[in-house]
């Protein structure tokens, strides 16, 4: 982890601006470019816990309010108002896909995911899955996009309901373990690894 510089803004002037801010919806914070505040001591765990000054943020309503003002540029992350941006740090992915509806099945299937602060998002061209394997264990670690090119980490047990329910298919040449949803067809693992 980085050195952070800490700035001013507090999480309670942010929460109080972000609020304001997402009557009807998430804000557009796409749209907005305040001037850089600053780092934040806020951070978010791999398994999706938010923390400020090192504290679990034990408020899920102020976790998902704080996600609705969340931007990711260059590879960082921010938390952004009309009126000021400040970095956070994150572990991994912002979000956690915690459940998966399936409906359908095949090309024709359709796999709706929820994130640990409310998001609800299907699979598809829009909202991708991707596996990254780990090189050292293969171990992999599967995503979806969710919003804002802010992805989801898919939860192991979510990730293992996935495999029930993949297909192998062709893919750019290859044959492939993978899922489909939305008419996306997303692989996992090339299907000769499988055995």
């Amino acid at each position: 982890m980085t050195s952070q510089n800490i700035v001013k803004p507090s999480a309670d002037s942010l929460a109080a601006s972000a609020s304001a801010a997402a009557k009807g919806g998430l804000p557009p914070v796409e749209r907005w470019n305040p001037p850089f505040c600053g780092d934040l001591d806020m951070r978010i765990a791999r398994d999706g816990t938010w923390f400020y000054l090192g504290t679990p943020i034990g408020r899920p309503a102020l976790v998902r309010l704080f996600s609705s003002i969340l931007k990711k540029e260059d590879g960082k992350y921010f938390l952004v108002t009309p009126v000021e941006k400040v970095g956070i740090t994150v572990d991994d992915a912002p979000f956690v896909a915690v459940d998966v509806e399936a409906e359908g099945a095949g090309a024709d299937g359709r796999l709706s995911f929820t994130t640990h602060v409310g998001d609800r998002v299907t699979a598809g061209p829009d909202h991708p899955i991707r596996v990254e394997r780990d090189p050292d264990t293969g171990e992999p670690s599967p995503y979806i996009l969710v919003r804002r090119n802010l992805e989801a980490l898919i939860d192991r047990k979510t990730f293992y309901r996935l495999v029930d329910l993949g297909h192998h298919a062709d893919h750019e040449g290859t044959r492939w373990f993978g899922l489909w949803s939305g008419g996306a067809f997303f692989p996992i693992i090339p299907s000769a690894e499988l055995g």
